[in-house]
């Protein structure tokens, strides 16, 4: 969608130097960028990139400087820049009306503005909001529910029960509500526990590509609202997320953990059964949390086990060093030999 940049900086509230009339209908980086794109600069050792760009507006930072191009001073370019790419690249519709070959149980109740795409499967006691849009191949199992404006991708799952709040996106191949990884050993045999319980996903949160959650084996897995888990990301059941936390891919977080607010976790991260991250701790990628232990409030940690970023830097230096250490060590050994040698 067209816009002038005068009118960009009204909807974003920034202050414009240059001619308002310029017409932006794009965002890229600036070498990619066309004359009609937004770029942003944030930093001074970006200003020869941006300056060498096609682009003839940008979101800049106070105190830098850009010539020959319409700029929007803001104290967050990057934020900015984001919002602007949300007004001027709204998503790109995932179903239009209801498709003829979707098939909808007489129970199920959608809302005014609902779409659905091909071959969706949604079953008896479903509940739908307004707004949201379910893409091709979706299965929705018996009385799940999901609230207002989400976006299910194509091929996404939930579970009978699964229960999703407003703005959630799903994206392909996730699958909520599944069985959790519970058994008893009897006889040699391993007996399913029951897996029973809910699944609740709150408001604002994105779910990646073939990311699967667990619905809680007698209680609730439940993920709290803007959190953000990247593909190919495992809950297991019982599990809190709590609010803006954000989870990279190929990270898995066992049962029963206990995450808090506005954590990070890196990428393949391990979370073993019954811990608990506390608000504001960020997990380093590969990093290994021991069964039952707590990682406190703002520390980071990493490495396997787990352990403040400083001693795993101190410990990985040293680690480093091992061939080193091992000749010196072996040098060593052949000194001590020849001056005492041992007696036959």
């Amino acid at each position: 969608m067209a816009h002038t940049a005068s009118e960009l900086a009204r909807f974003l509230g920034c202050a414009m130097e240059g001619d308002g009339a310029r017409v932006i209908s794009g965002v890229a980086a600036p070498d990619s960028a066309r004359a009609s794109d937004l770029i942003y600069v944030d930093n001074p050792k970006h200003l020869e990139r941006a300056a060498a760009s096609a682009a003839r507006c940008a979101v800049i930072a106070p105190g830098l400087a850009l010539a020959g191009k319409t700029l929007l001073r803001a104290a967050n370019p990057k934020l900015t820049f984001a919002r602007a790419a949300e007004w001027l690249l709204p998503p790109v519709p995932i179903a239009v009306g209801i498709h003829p070959t979707a098939v909808i149980a007489s129970t199920a109740r959608l809302a005014a503005g609902v779409a659905v795409g091909p071959y969706v499967v949604i079953e008896g006691g479903v509940e739908i909001g307004a707004g949201t849009e379910i893409g091709a191949f979706c299965f929705l199992g018996a009385n799940a529910a999901i609230g207002e404006q989400c976006r299910l991708y194509p091929r996404a799952t939930l579970y009978a029960g699964a229960r999703l709040a407003d703005r959630v996106i799903l994206h392909s191949g996730a699958v909520v509500g599944s069985d959790g990884f519970g058994y008893v050993e009897a006889g040699g045999k391993r007996i399913k526990f029951p897996q029973v319980g809910a699944v609740e996903i709150q408001s604002d949160v994105e779910i990646g590509a073939n990311t699967t959650i667990d619905r809680g084996s007698l209680n609730r897995t439940e993920i709290c609202a803007g959190a953000k888990l990247d593909n190919l990301v495992h809950v297991a059941h019982n599990v809190y997320i709590g609010e803006n936390t954000v989870i990279a891919a190929q990270t898995g977080v066992s049962g029963s953990v206990v995450i808090g607010r506005d954590v990070a976790l890196g990428g393949q991260a391990g979370l073993g059964d019954h811990c608990r991250v506390e608000d504001g701790a960020v997990i380093g990628g590969q990093a290994g949390i021991l069964p039952g232990k707590i990682v406190r409030s703002g520390h980071i940690v990493w490495g396997t086990p787990a352990r403040p970023l400083e001693k795993f830097k101190e410990q990985f230096a040293w680690l480093g060093r091992l061939p080193e250490l091992a000749q010196r060590i072996h040098l060593l050994e052949k000194r001590v030999e020849a001056d005492h040698p041992l007696n036959g």
